[in-house]
């Protein structure tokens, strides 16, 4: 069962700008699919009784909020029933930036459990059996079935990539705390990271240059091939048979249009960071909820709650190494970028899990986060099933517009 039909964020405002459209029926045909569609898809975790229409850059831009922000007007309930009538006092930063632009807030889509593991009911737009990833589950799914022309995510270990790729959408993680933390639940506060989900990179830039004041656009038009690094590291035995030959026909498609392949193999500083991301996240975690593991335990799912007594075991001496493997592991990144512009990878081993119960593996973005590179997901590919497959870029920190308009060249090539 397809549902697919992601809306452009970057058509949509061109044609309310050009008179071509108006806000309010830019909004009403989102709102016809998300009454057709969301009692199947299940997106929201709360949704307004009336849309209201802003004033700026993002005029009559539908956008989905992941339950982890707060927010003044909704409930936020953090994907848990511990905070099922929840109701914050202030917005949070980036919501609030969002609105001043103009944006209008859709409602709050669905999370996993304090964006960790445990699945909410959403499902996957190109297969309903299958999961739409997490814990950005409701944002990635309500783009790609063209509930909101984009949305707002979080990532701490493979939050943004992996859900796009497994819904066939543009995600993209800028680099750490370029986009404000404030207002969010955390789960761990040094490698949880905002950002944006849309139909392509170009509009993933276009919402974050519209909130941000920075220069994130993408020039729709150029054609300059880039240098890429086909980055081989220790998962890459992970990959499915169609993901492998998904990377390489990406490969092959980027030299055919120009781009400069270069291999490089994972130096050992910068994957011996690998194991230090559990430690960072589980020290964190286990520190960061602790007032629920306290007071509500019985509120939290049992994996989590056996996932956080285990992180007792965790020393501060042991977090302190892994946060020392981590910062050795940043500044050797910096050589991964002497003879190429960006890195190319698997955003995920595979497609979308025929599960609802998992929300599929991080191995291919635990990394990126923990050394706060901004990636990309560009999707563009698919399996013999139909499901999407999707390939991240990854650019040195703070290039993020590079990450964006690398991103948007391979779209370009991939769609032929």
């Amino acid at each position: 069962m397809t549902l697919v039909k992601p809306i452009s964020a970057h058509m949509t405002a061109a044609a309310i700008a050009s008179g071509e459209t108006t806000p309010e029926r830019a909004l009403a045909q989102c709102s016809e699919r998300m009454e057709a569609h969301e009692e199947t898809l299940c997106v929201f975790a709360h949704r307004p009784a009336q849309l209201k229409i802003g004033d700026g850059p993002l005029r009559g831009i539908l956008l989905g909020i992941k339950d982890v922000f707060e927010t003044r007007d909704m409930p936020t309930g953090y994907g848990s029933p511990i905070y099922g009538d929840h109701q914050p006092v202030a917005d949070a930063a980036l919501v609030s930036m969002l609105k001043q632009a103009g944006a209008t807030i859709a409602g709050k889509t669905v999370t996993t459990e304090f964006a960790w593991f445990e699945p909410g009911p959403t499902r996957n737009p190109h297969n309903t059996d299958h999961t739409p990833g997490g814990s950005s589950s409701g944002s990635a799914a309500g783009v790609a079935a063209g509930f909101f022309p984009a949305a707002i995510g979080t990532q701490t270990g493979g939050s943004i990539i992996r859900p796009a790729a497994f819904c066939g959408v543009s995600g993209f993680k800028p680099s750490f705390r370029l986009f404000p933390t404030v207002g969010l639940k955390h789960f761990s506060w040094s490698l949880d990271t905002v950002g944006f989900f849309a139909a392509s990179a170009s509009d993933c830039g276009l919402v974050a240059a519209a909130c941000s004041g920075r220069d994130l656009d993408v020039t729709l038009d150029d054609d300059t091939a880039p240098r890429i690094g086909l980055y081989h590291g220790g998962d890459d035995h992970l990959m499915s048979d169609a993901m492998e030959m998904a990377l390489s026909s990406a490969v092959q498609l980027a030299a055919k249009a120009g781009a400069r392949i270069t291999d490089i193999e994972g130096p050992e500083r910068v994957e011996a960071a690998r194991l230090a991301h559990p430690t960072v996240q589980d020290f964190e975690a286990r520190l960061a909820l602790a007032d629920e593991l306290h007071h509500s335990p019985g509120g939290l799912s049992k994996k989590l709650r056996d996932h956080l007594e285990a992180a007792d075991d965790i020393t501060p001496a042991q977090y302190d190494d892994a946060r020392r493997t981590a910062n050795h592991a940043r500044k050797a990144s910096h050589d991964l970028f002497a003879d190429c512009d960006v890195l190319l990878t698997a955003s995920a081993p595979g497609a979308a899990p025929h599960s609802l119960r998992s929300t599929g593996d991080s191995a291919f973005n635990r990394l990126w986060t923990l050394l706060g590179l901004p990636c990309v997901n560009v999707p563009g590919m698919k399996d013999t099933t139909g499901l999407p497959l999707g390939v991240q870029i990854i650019a040195p920190f703070g290039k993020d517009k590079r990450a964006l308009q690398v991103a948007h060249w391979l779209e370009r090539v991939l769609a032929g």
